[in-house]
Formats: C-alpha cells, structure tokens, sequence
C-alpha cells in the first residue's frame, strides 16, 4: 500500500462514532454522532496502544507506556489528564483503569465494580463488588483483597458488566455473575438471576475459544474450528437486538449468521452495554444491536438486529494492524500496529526526523514485514535542502 506524502506524517489513524460525551476531543460536533469521524488527538506525536472506554471516562494508553484519561462533558474535570504512573504495557477498564504493576501478574481484566488478577501461574484472583456474584464467593457481597477464585485459568473474559468468563488449559469454560438475562450461557433451565458460584458452561460450540466479549445483557464468543475459520455465537437478551439475529432470547450460545461473513476472516470484534462491533480482514466494519447515540456509525439511530455493514472513510494502513473500543454508546476505531523484536529492531535502525514506509520479506515465506505500517523516519529535510540547492 502506498501512501502520500502527506499521509506518511499521520503517526494514528482514529475514528469515532455514537454519543459525543467528551467536547475536549470532539469540539463543534453534534452531541450524536451517527457516522465515523476522524479524531485529531491531543499529542499526535505519540502512537496509541490502546484505548478503553467507560461510561464516564475514555483513556488511552500510549506507546511510551503513558496514559491520558478524558472525562464526560459533565464532569468537573474535562481536559484530558495523564495519569503519573510510568511504563504502563496494557490498560483494562474505562471509567477507573487498572494496569499490571508486579512481574507475577499475567493479566488484568476488570469489570464492572470488580477487577480480576491472573498470576503466571494460572490462578484467578478477584478484588471489589460481589454484588451479583461476579467474583464467584457465594453470599459475600465484596472481597477488598484478593480472593483465590479458580486455579489453572489461561484467559479471563469480563467487560463493563458484572460477570466473568473463565477459561482453562483444557478449553473448558466457567462462569460466574449477572445472568438476568441469560447472558452467561447455562441454558434456558437456569433460572437463576445470579451465579454467585463458578460453574461449568458445557454447552458452548465446538473448536477453539478465541474470545469472549461481555455487555450488560448480551455475551458475543469468537471461536475457531481446525482450519482457523472463526465463527461467532451469542447469547443473552433480544431486547436491544445485541445478539445479532432475530431469534428471542438464546440462552445458549448461538451462531451468529450473515452472508457479510462468507469467505472472510474475522480480526476482532468489541462489545458495549448494548451494542456489536466486528472488523474482518477483507476491511468491512459490521454492527449490530443498540443504536440510540449513533454508536454503530451507520448513519442512523435505527436499531440493528442482524449484522449491518458500516461505511467507513479511507483507512491510512493495512486494515490488520486497526483495533475496535467500545464503550456504552460509544465507539472507536483505531489504528495500533503490534511490532516483533525485529520490526523493533528496524525502528531503532531508521529512525531519523521524518516518515516514510519500506516493506520486504524474510526468508521465512510465512513471516512478512511490512514495514510501511512502522511509520520509519528518514531524512526528508535533508532531501529537500539538497533538492534546493542543485
């Protein structure tokens, strides 16, 4: 992909669509906006990592490991603060973040009122609200130290909501939390409005679990069969149509189906309170379930039942290296390329005053670097100079 002069100097690419809450970012904009709009951040000079998006707060996470909280209009801090913690690797949360800060911690995951610890050495522990059984400790209503949830976890799946999914070496799958409306799982025969204990889903779809994003009502779950073609199922509450068909509630992971999915791959896909957003490698952005801010970008606030593609204005990059955050009626999608040691290596190598791109192949035939999505520096004033002179 080649890219204009002019484009070279764009360190990221971000886009933002549904309820305009933060007038800092997104000054003179209508308070809905129904169709994705570039967002000039506040330092253009540093490459985000990462951004989380909350009900009253948006953080991004920079590649300096530095991070800047915005907060809603209404709120009496509106200016875009950083937060003084330093060399941050990844954020979880959108109105209070939580980071790693101790070598034994694998991973973060929060949720709402509740944050969940993964040890390397695979055990899960819970800290804040049990108030719908989100932490698994039965009539404990919160636990202000961690608590030892389960052991032999691989991945921890939460969001903005008050459930956790758990998965294991094994590929099985444990929940526990708010199941008011079906959202984690179990089955119809389930009639609790609560899992204050961890149990077993054992009814989730064949092949491997890639992902598993939580809403306040819904559950969307990404898994690959041995070809590595992914499929996604949901479940929990038709109310909002967040499930992405026209079928009542499911309480059961059910198969998401749409012709927008034929012969295409899906790279990622994030979940808000009510609402479905999926980017696939062929670059189609696709929505489906609440819409009442615009928060699926489709030019409307119409409700989506079923998959709806999303027009989007020309990406800058290869559409591999873009991300998607979702918050409550809100959406971003943004460019975040994830570099090897070598691709590193490459960027310590050119770096120099201005942008530029270069793309080649190892020996390795499976392995390719293009390096137009480094952004690399060369020596662009130099050339002019030197072009001036002669």
């Amino acid at each position: 992909m080649q890219l204009s002069a002019s484009k070279n100097k764009k360190i990221n690419d971000l886009f933002f669509f549904g309820q305009n809450k933060f007038r800092q970012l997104l000054p003179y904009q209508p308070s809905k906006i129904s169709k994705p709009i570039h967002l000039d951040l506040f330092d253009s000079e540093k490459q985000i990592k990462q951004i989380t998006s909350g009900i009253i707060a948006t953080s991004f996470l920079f590649e300096n490991g530095k991070v800047v909280q915005c907060l809603r209009e209404r709120d009496s801090n509106q200016n875009p603060q950083e937060i003084p913690i330093e060399n941050i690797k990844k954020i979880s949360g959108g109105d209070y973040v939580f980071y790693p800060n101790d070598q034994v911690i694998q991973d973060i995951v929060s949720g709402f009122r509740s944050v969940y610890l993964l040890s390397e050495k695979g055990n899960v522990y819970g800290i804040g609200s049990n108030g719908y059984g989100q932490l698994g400790l039965g009539l404990i209503r919160k636990a202000e130290k961690p608590i030892l949830m389960m052991e032999n976890v691989s991945r921890i799946f939460s969001g903005n909501c008050s459930l956790v999914f758990l998965l294991n070496s094994n590929q099985e799958l444990f929940v526990c939390g708010d199941n008011d409306s079906g959202q984690v799982g179990l089955g119809k025969s389930i009639k609790k409005d609560e899992i204050n204990q961890i149990a077993h889903v054992k009814n989730i779809p064949k092949g491997k679990i890639i992902d598993i994003q939580t809403g306040w009502t819904h559950s969307v779950m990404l898994v690959e069969d041995e070809n590595q073609n992914g499929t996604l199922y949901s479940c929990g509450d038709y109310q909002y149509n967040g499930l992405g068909n026209e079928d009542e509630n499911a309480y059961e992971f059910t198969e998401i189906k749409s012709p927008l999915f034929e012969n295409d791959n899906i790279l990622e896909f994030r979940v808000g309170d009510h609402h479905t957003l999926i980017l696939t490698s062929k670059g189609k952005l696709i929505g489906f379930g609440r819409n009442h801010h615009g928060q699926l970008g489709i030019g409307n606030t119409n409700i989506q039942s079923i998959p709806t593609q999303i027009q989007i204005p020309e990406l800058l990059f290869d559409i591999s290296s873009y991300h998607l955050s979702c918050g409550d009626a809100t959406s971003f999608l943004y460019y975040s390329p994830v570099f090897s040691n070598l691709q590193i290596d490459l960027i310590k190598l050119f770096q120099r005053k201005e942008f530029c791109d270069i793309s080649f192949k190892t020996k390795n035939e499976n392995e390719t670097i293009e390096a137009h999505k480094l952004i690399l520096k060369y020596r662009l004033k130099d050339q002019k100079s030197k072009s001036k002179s002669i």
